[in-house]
C-alpha cells in the first residue's frame, strides 16, 4: 500500500504529501491509529483528507496509508435491524469491543463475518446471468426475504451453485465470464457510497406512500419513489413527523439516518423502534429497518458520509424489488458539515458561507430517489426509494440557502409552523403554505382504490380552509357576528376540518394511523354536515341550534372510532340528516 506523510492538520481536515497514486474519494488510514479518512481534494502531490474521527494528537510527519479503494459499504444479509454510524461501523459490535465510549481507530466490518445464513438457490448451474439477476434467497427474518444478486457489471454462466449455510464471505456460486475467467460469487457486495447504483430506467411513480397521517395522505401526499422536504424551526415537530412516516408508511424497508441529530433524539429512536410493532406484519418494526446514527457530538465529517451510506443501502434494497423509504434528519446539519469542510479547504464561499456547489450536492442526493426498473435479464422487476429530508433553518428562516436549494428539487413541501405547535396543533403542518405536486399523478389510484369523490372532497376542504384564512382578518377586527350566516357556518366547518381531521395524536393508539378509506369517510362526513347546516339555515334554523347539535360531538370523536368500525360513518350521516333536517325546517 502507498504511504504518505501529514504536512498539515486543520480540525477534521488533514493535508498529506506522497500519495501520488491516490485518486479522489479514495479511502485512507491516517496516523498511527489508522483513523478513517477520505480524499476530497488533490493538488499536485498533496491530498486533502477529511477524517471521520477526532484528529486530536495528529501532527506533521505522521503516516498516511492509502487503500486504493473509495469509501464503500458492505451490502448483504445482516443489515436489517442493525444500528450503524455514518461510515457503516456497527455500533453494537463497537460497544462490545471497547465499551460505551468509542475509542479512536476502532473499526469493525459492516456485516458479521461469523454468522451463517441459509442460502437457497433460485438458478441452476448452466444459467446465464447478468448484473442484478437474483441467484438465491436468504430468509433474513420473518418479514424480509434477502435476495442475493449478481453484482452490477458482472455477466457470465453459473458453473456451480451451493445451497446450505454460508457466511457472507463464503462463495455460494462460481461464474465463468465471457473471457473464460472464473469468479466466485458471495452473498456480500461492496459498493462506493458516492456512486449511484445502476438500473434499467426510471418509471413514473403513481402509487401513494400511505403514512396514516391525514394531513399528509389527503392534502399533501407523497408517492412511492417521490421526494419530500420537512422544513421547520426548532420544536415544530420535524423529527416526530419523520418517526410517524417511518413507523406507519406502507414501504417494505425503512432506512433512518440521524445526521447530526441531538443524542437524546437519536436515543428515542433507538429505544422506540425495537418496541414498535409493524402494523403490516405484526413483528417488531426493526425487522425491516436500518438505523444510521450520527449524533451531533460525533466528528462533523462523518455527517457528510452518513447520507451517502444510507442512500446506498436504500438503493440496494430497491434493486431487490422492494419499496424503500429513507428518512434524512437533518440535511441542514449535513450542509453545515459541507460548509465547515469547504471553509477548511479555503474554497470560495457562497451564500451564508455555504459552498457554491451546495445546490448541486443536494440535487444529486435527492436525484437518487425514484421508482425504477432494476437490472435483470429476466422478468421486469421494479423497486423504489422515497426520500423524506428534514431541514432545520436557523430561527425558522425558510429563505435560507439549504431550504431554498432543497425546494428546487423536491415535489412535496410539508411546512411546519412553530405557531401551530405552540397552539398544540400536531402535526404542525401549515395547510396554506405546504404543497404536493403529485396530486394529479395519484388521482387514478384514488379513484380506483378509495373513492371517485376523494380528490373532489379534498379540494373542497382546501377551498374552505383558504376562505377561512381570508375571513379570519375580518373576525379579528370586527367579530364573528359581522359575517353572514353562511360564512359563519363555513368558519365552523373549517374549525371542524382543522380540529377533527388535520389534528392527530401520534401517541394515541386509536389515532396514530388512518387508512385512506377512513380519511375519505371523515372528509365526507364533515362536508355533509356543512351542506346540511347550510340547507337548515336557509330554511330558518338558528345557527346556535345547528352548532350545538349533538352530532357535532360524534363527528369530533369519529377519528378515534373509525379504526375499529367504518360503519360508524353511516350512523353519523344518519344523525346529521335527522338532527339538521326536519319537516318544518327546524333543527331537531
Amino acid at each position: 500500500m502507498e504511504r504518505g506523510t501529514i504536512v498539515k492538520v486543520a480540525g477534521p481536515l488533514v493535508v498529506a504529501e506522497g500519495l501520488v497514486e491516490a485518486r479522489m474519494f479514495d479511502l485512507v488510514r491516517v496516523g498511527e491509529q489508522g483513523l478513517m479518512g477520505e480524499i476530497i481534494e488533490m493538488r499536485g502531490d498533496r491530498a486533502s483528507i477529511q477524517v471521520y474521527e477526532e484528529t486530536e494528537g495528529l501532527g506533521p510527519g505522521d503516516p498516511v496509508e492509502g487503500t486504493g479503494a473509495p469509501l464503500s459499504v458492505e451490502l448483504g444479509p445482516g443489515m436489517l435491524g442493525a444500528v450503524y454510524d455514518g461510515v457503516q461501523r456497527p455500533l453494537d459490535v463497537l460497544e462490545r469491543m471497547v465499551g460505551s465510549y468509542l475509542t479512536r481507530g476502532v473499526t469493525a466490518p459492516g456485516l458479521d463475518r461469523e454468522k451463517r445464513w441459509a442460502f437457497t438457490p433460485v438458478v441452476a448451474a448452466g444459467a446465464h446471468v447478468v448484473g442484478g439477476d437474483i441467484i438465491g434467497t436468504v430468509q433474513e427474518n420473518e418479514v424480509i426475504e434477502h435476495r442475493i444478486m449478481v453484482p452490477p457489471g458482472v455477466e457470465g454462466e453459473i458453473t456451480s451453485i451451493v445451497a446450505g449455510d454460508h457466511t457472507v464471505t463464503d462463495p455460494v456460486a462460481q461464474l465463468r465470464t465471457s473471457d473464460g475467467t472464473m469468479r466466485d460469487l458471495t452473498m456480500m457486495q461492496t459498493w462506493p457510497v458516492r456512486v449511484p447504483r445502476p438500473y434499467m430506467r426510471k418509471v413514473s411513480a403513481d402509487e401513494p406512500l400511505v403514512t396514516g397521517t391525514r394531513v399528509i395522505d389527503t392534502f399533501f401526499p407523497l408517492v412511492k419513489g417521490g421526494v419530500a422536504c420537512i422544513p421547520g424551526p426548532f420544536g415544530a415537530g420535524k423529527t416526530v413527523t419523520q418517526h410517524q412516516v417511518a413507523k406507519w408508511s406502507n414501504a417494505q424497508v425503512v432506512i433512518f439516518i440521524g445526521c447530526g441529530e441531538r443524542g437524546n433524539e437519536m436515543t428515542d429512536v433507538l429505544m422506540e423502534f425495537p418496541e414498535l410493532t409493524d402494523p403490516y406484519s405484526g413483528f417488531p418494526l426493526m425487522k425491516r429497518t436500518v438505523l444510521v446514527a450520527n449524533t451531533s457530538n460525533m466528528p462533523v465529517a462523518a455527517r457528510e458520509a452518513s447520507v451517502y451510506t444510507g442512500i446506498t443501502m436504500a438503493e440496494y434494497f430497491r434493486d431487490m424489488g422492494y419499496e424503500v423509504v429513507l428518512q434524512a434528519d437533518s440535511t441542514s446539519r449535513w450542509a453545515e458539515a459541507m460548509r465547515e469542510i469547504s471553509g477548511r479547504l479555503e474554497e470560495m464561499p457562497g451564500e451564508e458561507g455555504f459552498p457554491a456547489y451546495l445546490g448541486t450536492k443536494l440535487a444529486a442526493f435527492y436525484e437518487r430517489a425514484g421508482k425504477v426498473e432494476t437490472l435483470t435479464s429476466g422478468e421486469t422487476r421494479t423497486g423504489s426509494v422515497s426520500v423524506v429530508g428534514s431541514v432545520s433553518p436557523p430561527g425558522g428562516d425558510l429563505s435560507e440557502p439549504v431550504v431554498q436549494n432543497t425546494l428546487r428539487v423536491v415535489k412535496v413541501y410539508w411546512a411546519l409552523q412553530d405557531t401551530l405547535a405552540y397552539e398544540r396543533h400536531f402535526p404542525a403542518i401549515d395547510w396554506l403554505t405546504s404543497y404536493s405536486l403529485y396530486l394529479e399523478k395519484l388521482r387514478p389510484h384514488w379513484d380506483a382504490d378509495v373513492s371517485p369523490e376523494f380528490r373532489v372532497r379534498r379540494d373542497a376542504c382546501m377551498a374552505i380552509l383558504q376562505r377561512e384564512s381570508e375571513l379570519a382578518e375580518i373576525v379579528r377586527l370586527v367579530g364573528l357576528e359581522a359575517l353572514t350566516a353562511e360564512e359563519q357556518i363555513l368558519m365552523e366547518t373549517a374549525k371542524s376540518i382543522r380540529e377533527d381531521f388535520l389534528q392527530q395524536n401520534a401517541f394515541r393508539d386509536d389515532d396514530q394511523f388512518s387508512s385512506l378509506k377512513e380519511q375519505d369517510l371523515l372528509l365526507k362526513t364533515i362536508l355533509l354536515f356543512h351542506e346540511k347546516a347550510v340547507e337548515a339555515q336557509r330554511e330558518g334554523a338558528p345557527l346556535k341550534g345547528i352548532f350545538s347539535a349533538p352530532v357535532r360531538e360524534r363527528i369530533a370523536r369519529a377519528k378515534y372510532l373509525a379504526v375499529k368500525d367504518l360503519g360508524v360513518y353511516d350512523e353519523i350521516a344518519s344523525d346529521i340528516e335527522t338532527q339538521l333536517v326536519s319537516e318544518d325546517g327546524e333543527v331537531a
